[in-house]
């Protein structure tokens, strides 16, 4: 498979060099999988809307359904973002590693909602009705269950990105998971 090149500042359009500048200021730098949104005029813009989103959930349950999804994808950039910014939400290595294989045993309602996304990312947005009585019974409620179906699309399409560009992962590498679900 032919790797995508990762445009530059000075290889994108001046909308995009606006955002990289925003992403530069903020992030210290521009991941390769913003840079590689920048091959469209107005991916980027677009992506970052989506991510950014006002939401009912909050950053650790948002972290639980990317590092769910990037499993079940199987896209190790994700997985290796992902394990940064969930350590950042204050997860543990040992929950991370849980978490990406679908399920939260120290925490009853993120374990309701790891195996849900687990579920629905596995059966391309089918999940069985027992799933989705689990979410609720969890807490969770419809307006959270948009906001989850809303995170789940935002990293499938960042885990096909990645999948089809084949850029180079500019975090650390995540550690494969022994058995992976999928």
């Amino acid at each position: 498979m032919t790797q995508f090149n990762v445009p530059t500042r000075d290889e994108v359009s001046a909308n995009n060099q606006v955002l990289f500048d925003n992403l530069q200021k903020g992030l210290g730098f521009v991941p390769n999988l913003y840079a590689s949104f920048a091959h469209s005029e107005t991916a980027l813009g677009d992506y970052l809307a989506l991510q950014n989103r006002k939401s009912s959930l909050r950053a650790k349950e948002r972290e639980v359904i990317n590092l769910v999804v990037s499993q079940v994808n199987d896209c190790r950039y994700c997985q290796s973002a992902h394990t940064v910014l969930g350590k950042m939400n204050g997860f543990s290595d040992e929950q991370i590693l849980q978490i990406r294989s679908g399920e939260a045993s120290f925490d009853a309602k993120l374990d309701a909602l790891a195996k849900f996304v687990q579920e629905t990312t596995i059966n391309r947005g089918k999940p069985s009705a027992e799933a989705v009585e689990n979410l609720f019974a969890a807490g969770y409620n419809k307006a959270n269950l948009v906001d989850i179906i809303m995170v789940i699309g935002d990293k499938i399409i960042s885990n096909y990105l990645h999948g089809v560009g084949q850029f180079a992962i500019d975090f650390p590498i995540a550690p494969e998971l022994e058995a992976v679900a999928a």
